[in-house]
């Protein structure tokens, strides 16, 4: 028996076979492939061996090509998902975030606003004492502010803050139902009313290392360097 029907063999036996076949090698003196040959041969009965190989490998094509199409379908939604979540080409980017040290304790909020001509603002500065979800809030706020002056159009905001994010796109009922954040209320408002006049504006959700800039900005007001703006 040569190798590329050995390969046969091996590719359609399934894993109990090729141990039965090793085993049968060690105990008998023949090889490893005429082990595996009387392990299928005996598998196939009165159907024959070549219509095992046959039917074996019908079944690992159709195999093949649901994993290659579940494969696809994952990559198509992905992409999609991608495609929902990218800017418009002309529209800005924004990144928040802020930080009490301790918790409460003085509040340094970090922001990044970037717009499609190259527009690049960076905040750093220190606001007051609070807790961290009025950090961010905070962050938000001045990112807003910031969005505004500029007329900046097309806004994506980003925010590694679940509680600040999920507040802030709560429906009007939901918030009326008295689900929104707890002693968040007047920062909810305000930004609110900063979010009117900039239009379309979609805040998102994104996990702590991937909002770095905003990130460093804010530790960068809690350690003490020169504000930014």
């Amino acid at each position: 028996m040569n190798e590329t029907e050995f390969k046969v063999l091996a590719t359609a036996a399934y894993k109990g076979e090729r141990v039965a076949a090793r085993r049968l090698a060690a105990r008998s003196d023949v090889s490893e492939a005429q082990a595996l040959h009387q392990v299928l041969t005996q598998a196939a009965g009165a159907q024959g061996l070549p219509m095992l190989l046959a039917g074996r490998e019908a079944l690992r094509q159709h195999e093949q090509e649901r994993r290659s199409a579940r494969i696809a379908e994952k990559a198509r939604l992905l992409e999609q998902r991608a495609a929902r979540m990218r800017p418009a080409a002309d529209g800005w980017r924004g990144w928040f975030d802020g930080s009490a040290h301790p918790n409460p304790g003085q509040i340094g909020i970090g922001a990044l606003l970037c717009g499609p001509g190259g527009e690049r603002v960076e905040i750093s500065r220190r606001a007051g004492h609070g807790n961290s979800g009025e950090a961010e809030y905070l962050a938000l706020t001045a990112l807003l502010e910031a969005a505004g002056r500029l007329g900046a159009t097309g806004l994506v905001v980003h925010g590694d803050s679940q509680v600040v994010v999920n507040d802030v796109n709560l429906s009007a009922q939901a918030v009326a139902a008295g689900r929104g954040a707890k002693g968040l209320e007047a920062h909810r408002l305000r930004v609110m009313a900063l979010l009117e006049p900039l239009g379309d504006v979609s805040l998102r959700w994104v996990p702590r290392h991937r909002n770095g800039d905003a990130d460093r900005l804010s530790q960068q007001a809690i350690e003490g360097s020169p504000a930014q703006e």
